[in-house]
């Protein structure tokens, strides 16, 4: 890459998963849209014909400051790349099936099941050593690169990459906690008749793990948003909330009317920074999941998630064929610009995930925890964000705790010693010992096909 005229160019940029039909679209829009960063996006995926038509379709986006090759080889993807981007699926929706339904017959149910519990465990199964291959390539081809990954669960990869690797100049992008100062600036809107605050000015402290985040400060300019959001709550606790583009749970899987946050608030004084689904996973289960209607979400079951991968490849087919034209849009992600940032071209402070060096003081010495970060040229430092307030720390370190132990589990590639951690999560403290090790024995069969590096 060479900087001209306040720009950068030729930069390369290795998309590992680069034949989604999602994040890679979702890249692809936001690139167009900075015309101060140019260069070539290589894909590369185990689906070649996947990355070769995300190559045609890249190829027709808008603007004409980016280039898009599928390749066969992470070698030829990550040689020399500045950026490496790291979306996949580890597995198939059959695999997360298991993870999400398997467990259903112990009246363990999971709104999610991406990130904790039984689904997060053997995700995480599957995707540590990928995540170990990722890094391990990412010293030999392209050491120096700035790694930023979308994969849950969040936490235990960028976990995994850190332990395979620990020099790499690696952090976790996620959109949860957006939603939370959207949620906020609706607030100020509902309750101070202040509107159209963009989220970006919502300034808040983040403390927690990723899905279990908090804000233990919230600010408007010098107005304190703590106080405003209880009003918020007191006038929204029994209906909920699903304006301003919330969506809602009863026609979006992935919507909710904010009544876990507002309860955990009531709860506990602090504002939990997810969205209700995670949330929801964290805590036990009669908290919330044994009555999700009454709190207004819902579970997301895999049968949704299938029919919506054939929508996106009709999709993907009319891109290709010329049917459809990207428009584009908002995404609402910080990828782009937190490059822009990372190359000298501005300065952000944004939430990332990455391993406790005292950004979080009351948290394990790295553990890898979601705070806010300073992207800078050629530099990327954590906030110190001080201490888990007391009254969420048991809660929040639990979950620590967990991420940890599943990274010990998937690191040691070793099936007895995995059960062992997966008998110990809190999700499944009401089974007995033997349902325990039942349904982890199912989970192992049913996706026998990716443990295959795990001695039993």
């Amino acid at each position: 890459m060479f900087y001209e005229n306040n720009s950068v160019k030729e930069l390369k940029i290795a998309y590992i998963g680069g034949g989604s039909r999602g994040w890679a679209w979702t890249l692809m829009n936001d690139l167009a849209k900075a015309t101060d960063m140019s260069g070539t996006v290589y894909l590369y995926d185990i689906d070649y014909d996947a990355a070769r038509n995300n190559e045609a379709i890249g190829k027709k986006f808008p603007g004409n400051g980016w280039g898009y090759k599928a390749v066969k080889t992470a070698e030829e993807a990550m040689t020399g790349a500045d950026f490496v981007i790291i979306s996949i699926l580890p597995g198939t929706f059959d695999e997360m099936e298991s993870d999400v339904h398997a467990p259903e017959k112990y009246d363990i149910y999971q709104s999610v099941g991406d990130t904790a519990g039984a689904g997060g465990f053997f995700r995480a199964l599957r995707t540590v050593p990928m995540m170990r291959e990722i890094a391990a390539n990412v010293r030999r081809y392209c050491p120096r690169a700035w790694v930023i990954n979308y994969t849950n669960p969040m936490a235990v990869s960028i976990g995994a990459l850190y332990r395979e690797f620990p020099e790499i100049r690696a952090y976790g992008c996620c959109h949860e906690v957006f939603g939370t100062q959207s949620l906020l600036s609706n607030a100020l809107e509902e309750m101070e008749g202040i509107a159209g605050v963009a989220r970006k000015n919502i300034a808040v402290n983040v403390v927690g793990v990723n899905h279990f985040t908090w804000f233990s400060s919230a600010y408007y300019r010098n107005m304190d948003l703590f106080e405003v959001y209880k009003r918020f709550v007191d006038k929204y606790y029994e209906s909920g909330y699903n304006k301003k583009g919330l969506g809602n749970w009863m026609n979006d899987f992935f919507a909710s009317d904010a009544r876990v946050r507002m309860d955990l608030f009531r709860r506990f004084g602090y504002i939990a920074a997810a969205g209700d689904r995670h949330l929801a996973e964290f805590m036990d289960f009669e908290d919330y999941l044994a009555d999700c209607k009454k709190w207004s979400f819902g579970l997301t079951p895999v049968s949704w998630r299938k029919n919506n991968l054939k929508e996106r490849l009709a999709r993907s087919e009319r891109l290709l064929s010329g049917e459809e034209t990207w428009e584009l849009q908002n995404t609402g992600e910080e990828g782009t610009l937190q490059m822009r940032a990372l190359l000298g071209l501005d300065t952000l402070v944004t939430n990332i995930n990455m391993p406790n060096r005292g950004q979080i003081s009351n948290l394990p010495y790295g553990a890898v925890v979601e705070s806010n970060a300073v992207f800078r040229g050629g530099s990327l430092v954590p906030v110190l964000s001080g201490a888990v307030p007391d009254n969420i720390y048991a809660l929040v370190s639990r979950a620590a705790k967990e991420n940890e132990a599943t990274l010990d589990a998937a690191f040691s590639l070793d099936l007895g010693y995995a059960y062992e951690k997966f008998s110990e999560l809190n999700m499944l403290k009401s089974l007995k010992m033997e349902e325990k090790k039942e349904l982890f024995e199912t989970m192992c069969q049913n996706t026998e096909k990716y443990l295959g590096a795990y001695k039993k």
